[in-house]
């Protein structure tokens, strides 16, 4: 049985388990759609038809001609956006798989690396291509990809459930590298764009400015305050120990 990733992640459980229900519908959506790619939708950032089509569609806004320095989640589905980045001339910030490193981001410089920018933005190859960055070096960027479960065109998104993008988030705003200018964009497939008010929303989630999918492009209009920081009052002891660089800043913080 896959593991729940929701099992550590703390929060309403209410509204916990109404994102679990959405989660649901929209791994099936995909299924159904056929647009699941290897290894499927299930209990993951879904790999998806068409990934390549929205990572071009992304390429082509300004907000991306804008981009110098991009942060990126680790998922399949976003590494054609992560490739591309490099092959325009973009360093990449990507965080490490579950945050599970003493520095949970490493960084891709495309001037740096021997390999094919497909290579090093896989996860293997930025696992071996990429520099480890302690937070406190973080550089600002211009641009952060997110990968989503769901989403809907006022800029909600649903993850996996364990949480950890938002914390990616609220650690990379405390160390300076997301200010309010920073570009929140995701490619997903066209099924995984629910209705507008479906997506439970709370206060430490954070919004999407920019969606994209193979045929379309969505800016999202009147986008909700974002979180601010960590929201240590919500993550479990669990979730902590899981975390090197979490146990560094509640020791500090006690």
């Amino acid at each position: 049985m896959p593991r729940d990733h929701a099992h550590d992640a703390g929060g309403d459980p209410e509204v916990l388990a109404a994102k679990a229900e959405l989660r649901e519908e929209a791994w099936q959506a995909v299924v159904d759609a056929e647009a699941a790619r290897f290894p499927g939708a299930f209990h993951r950032i879904p790999n998806f038809v068409g990934a390549e089509a929205a990572a071009e569609a992304l390429r082509g806004t300004a907000a991306w001609a804008d981009a110098v320095t991009v942060k990126s989640n680790p998922d399949s589905p976003q590494w054609p956006v992560r490739q591309r980045a490099l092959e325009d001339g973009k360093t990449v910030f990507m965080a490490v798989p579950r945050l599970a490193e003493e520095h949970p981001f490493v960084a891709l410089r495309p001037d740096a690396i021997p390999v094919t920018p497909r290579k090093a933005s896989s996860i293997k190859g930025s696992s071996v291509h990429g520099i480890p960055v302690a937070v406190e070096a973080l550089e600002p960027v211009d641009l952060v990809i997110t990968g989503c479960v769901a989403v809907d065109e006022a800029g909600g998104r649903l993850g996996k459930g364990g949480g950890f993008a938002d914390l990616e988030f609220a650690i990379a705003q405390e160390a300076g590298m997301i200010t309010d200018d920073t570009i929140v964009a995701t490619t997903v497939h066209d099924c995984q764009v629910l209705d507008v008010g479906r997506i439970p929303v709370t206060d430490h989630d954070a919004p999407l400015d920019l969606i994209v999918t193979p045929t379309r492009v969505i800016e999202v209009t009147g986008r909700r305050p974002r979180p601010a920081g960590i929201r240590w009052d919500e993550l479990t002891d669990d979730k902590i120990a899981a975390i090197p660089l979490l146990q560094r800043l509640a020791a500090r913080k006690d």
